[in-house]
């Protein structure tokens, strides 16, 4: 019965992962008849059955190839934050305000170019 369901038939708007666990209950009672026991499960072993299901492997330890320029970044926005703190006009404030806005940006773009 597996081999008549494809992954791609499935129709998902979003990842797994973004689903919530009631979404992917819904999903696996309505679609994946051949994944029993889902009512009693949390979201992580829900997730687990249906990559299993399908043959899909785990990719444990993923560790994204920017994390030190993310961490670099993290880094200059705390200095950045003291600075701010410091700072006596709204100008000025505002300024290191909109730098800080887009680093924060910038790294949630590199942590999910992974």
């Amino acid at each position: 019965m597996a081999e008549e369901i494809s992954f791609e038939d499935l129709g998902l708007k979003k990842p797994l992962d973004k689903m919530t666990a009631k979404e992917l209950r819904d999903l696996v009672i309505a679609k994946l008849p051949m994944i029993t026991g889902v009512s009693g499960m949390d979201k992580d072993a829900i997730i687990g059955a249906i990559k299993e299901a399908f043959g899909m492997t785990e990719e444990a330890g993923k560790v994204s190839p920017y994390k030190a320029q993310i961490h670099q970044i993290k880094k200059s926005i705390r200095e950045m934050r003291v600075q701010k703190a410091a700072l006596e006009t709204v100008k000025e404030r505002d300024s290191l305000r909109r730098k800080i806005n887009k680093l924060k940006k910038r790294t949630r773009r590199l942590a999910a170019a992974v």
